[in-house]
């Protein structure tokens, strides 16, 4: 990393520590499962883990759709404090998608703990799950990494991960559904 990058990323630590969109919200929005493995969410109806169409929708359709909380982050960059999420620490086995559109993202067998604050992973599920655009903001170049199918922001790519990859995708929370294996 360069040594502006990181003096920049230090000096923005106590804006990501103690600014974010909706931290305090939970995301109530229930997932429903079905006996053939199809995940839904009721009120988005753009939410499926078996339609791979990319979604071309209007800001304003998104914000109908999506809890306030996961709208800032998914579809205005927003970013969760560190430590606060729901996956940072976890450990169970399942899958992770897209809590805007049920793109299928990441599997816990990638998740690694990185100490970071947010989920990481060090790959994704596949190469449609995510795309990637540079991110000049804060005074930083970083990588951005967006869901595959619906465009939405989920968090950022750095290149100081595990092996076999050595990328770390560090992820918001917020942008992610868990579903847990099956017994």
């Amino acid at each position: 990393m360069k040594t502006k990058t990181l003096i920049n990323l230090l000096l923005l630590l106590p804006v990501f520590m103690f600014t974010a969109c909706g931290q305090n919200k939970k995301n109530t929005v229930t997932i429903k499962k079905t006996s053939d493995n199809k995940i839904s969410k009721p009120g988005n109806p753009y939410y499926s883990n078996t339609d791979t169409t990319k979604l071309k929708l209007s800001d304003a359709e998104w914000k109908k759709v999506l809890p306030e909380d996961v709208y800032l982050v998914m579809r205005h960059a927003e970013t969760e404090r560190a430590f606060t999420g729901k996956y940072w620490n976890t450990e169970d086995k399942g899958t992770y998608y897209c809590a805007s559109c049920g793109n299928l993202l990441f599997r816990s067998t990638a998740k690694f703990s990185s100490s970071c604050g947010w989920p990481s992973f060090f790959e994704q599920e596949n190469k449609k799950s995510v795309t990637y655009k540079n991110d000049y903001s804060y005074n930083m170049e970083r990588i951005e990494v967006l869901c595959g199918r619906c465009g939405g922001h989920l968090g950022h790519l750095f290149d100081d991960g595990p092996p076999p990859t050595g990328k770390r995708y560090c992820m918001n929370s917020i942008a992610l559904d868990f579903i847990p294996d099956s017994k």
